[in-house]
């Protein structure tokens, strides 16, 4: 039929199939090939171009009846069919178009929520980058993020803060890279050719950051041991010695629970770890003793509970500040992971047990996947750490 005014409002809505699903009848016109009508269960009529583009049917949404006349659908039908005569693939061109169109935040959010193995808290690191530094772009189309102003920024940010302006570059290049594969056309190809962010890496415009090196020297361990005593929270006393005596991280060492230490075996488990990796350390004698008396007057599934609320500790940076003056010098706490790892490598611990203790790995290297490391395997090496930590600290 013909599709006029009159025609469309006495077309029948079709029903709904029997399980609740919706259906649709299809009319096409009889003046312009090409040229039809959809008319949903719902109640809605929707005008379409039918044509066959490199092979294959095609189908494009021209808009809803009522807001577009037949008369004025037609003529962006016959617009569309030109196009598609000239070599011109429409629903390509649409879908390139809104690929375009996602915004910054959108990409972001997309982003995220794809990349399934992000922690919690790199997460919250991704978020500061991005909503600090460049809030304002969130409402942009990444398509309009362009090399200069990328180069800008990151200046911009660097005059203040070197490392957060490369942080935040780094992100946003993820979010780039992700979008690359993510958006495409029709034909699969993506519709952003390059990578702006790749400006700072040609021009050399990364800042030069010196990666932390601070370590207790073995003269300052008893001065930190001592300093830990005076805390006036006995889980945080606790549990920097526990990050001193074990070189976990400290996010690991703060989210341990009382059901996955183990003094029948004399071992405790990181499950929730950096590499995704279970991590199961021996307990040397000391940090046994350690957890025995925190264990004694536990009242939470924490090992190292928080003092306000029932959550774990977080980080404490009263007690850091005070540790930090005794020491009299700048102290973080992965100062201590170092410091373990210093130790380890001064006892002539061997390699791959070292990288056991610390839960690293390498996917490179062949040799390792082949060495299965039984936890007793680790006392020796443990102990020796734990000896010596305990002589120069005085214990």
């Amino acid at each position: 039929m013909k599709l006029t005014k009159s025609v469309i409002d006495r077309l029948p809505i079709p029903d709904k199939k029997t399980d609740g699903k919706a259906t649709q009848d299809i009319y096409r016109d009889t003046s312009l090939t090409g040229f039809g009508l959809l008319v949903g269960s719902g109640g809605t009529k929707s005008f379409f171009v039918e044509r066959r583009v490199n092979g294959r049917v095609k189908r494009v949404s021209l808009g809803r009846y009522g807001h577009l006349t037949p008369a004025l659908a037609r003529i962006k039908a016959q617009e569309m069919l030109g196009q598609i005569a000239m070599g011109k693939d429409p629903a390509a061109e649409k879908k390139a178009v809104k690929a375009k169109a996602v915004t910054l935040s959108a990409a972001f959010e997309d982003y995220l929520t794809t990349r399934k193995d992000l922690k919690a808290g790199t997460v919250g690191n991704y978020r500061k980058c991005v909503n600090g530094c460049l809030s304002d772009w969130l409402p942009k189309r990444l398509a309009d993020i362009d090399k200069d102003m990328i180069e800008q920024r990151h200046a911009d940010i660097g005059k203040t803060a070197p490392a957060r302006a490369n942080n935040t570059m780094r992100v946003l290049r993820a979010v780039f890279n992700h979008a690359i594969a993510k958006y495409e056309n029709e034909d699969g190809k993506s519709v952003f050719n390059t990578n702006p962010v790749d400006r700072l890496s040609k021009n050399r415009a990364w800042y030069a950051t010196e990666k932390r090196t601070s370590v207790l020297k073995p003269h300052e361990l008893k001065t930190f041991y001592e300093a830990t005593g005076q805390l006036a929270n006995g889980a945080t006393r606790d549990y920097f010695r526990f990050l001193l005596f074990t070189g976990l991280r400290k996010m690991e060492a703060a989210r341990l629970t009382w059901d996955r230490v183990s003094f029948d075996d004399n071992t405790f488990t990181i499950s929730d770890t950096k590499n995704g990796k279970p991590h199961t350390l021996p307990l040397s004698p000391f940090l046994r003793e350690l957890l025995e008396t925190t264990k004694a007057v536990a009242d939470s599934e924490w090992v190292f509970p928080s003092p306000v609320g029932k959550q774990h500790l977080k980080e404490p940076r009263g007690a850091i500040r005070q540790v930090s003056a005794a020491l009299n010098k700048p102290f973080i706490l992965h100062d201590l992971r170092r410091t373990f790892i210093t130790i380890a490598e001064s006892l002539d611990i061997p390699a791959y047990a070292l990288k056991r203790l610390l839960n690293h790995s390498n996917p490179n290297d062949v040799t390792e996947g082949y060495i299965i490391s039984n936890i007793d395997r680790l006392r020796k090496p443990m102990e020796q750490i734990t000896s010596y930590i305990s002589d120069n600290a005085g214990i």
